[in-house]
């Protein structure tokens, strides 16, 4: 079940939906899948331009779905689990089917007549 329900926390929500549309953002969340990794490294592995991977990243921070940790003049990003579980969850909410509809049968809508 959805946990806020804020605007501000849909909006939230909402942004890192919108940073996972990009198949770019999709691929360095798949590399970090796999631990923590410089930029660097995600760069050689992803073949993206270093100012088009920073962009990205930048969408996916600001989103709340990666972390970075500057080490030297070197970043080391991370997927932040915490909000990937927290849209899972709203995916998970909506996919549950109602327990009641609003529908009615042509039968009922006759009798109401």
């Amino acid at each position: 079940m959805i946990d806020s329900t804020s605007v501000e926390s849909f909006e939230e929500r909402a942004r890192a939906f919108k940073a996972l549309g990009e198949p770019t953002r999709l691929r360095i969340l798949a590399h970090l899948q796999a631990g923590e990794s410089c930029a660097c490294k995600v760069q050689e592995a992803l073949d993206v331009p270093a100012n088009l991977l920073s962009h990205h990243l930048k969408v996916l921070r600001e989103a709340g779905l990666v972390h970075g940790t500057r080490r030297g003049r070197w970043i080391d990003y991370r997927v932040e689990p915490r909000q990937l579980e927290l849209l899972a969850s709203v995916l998970a909410t909506v996919a549950e089917r109602p327990k009641t509809t609003c529908r009615t049968t042509d039968r009922e809508r006759t009798a109401a007549a």
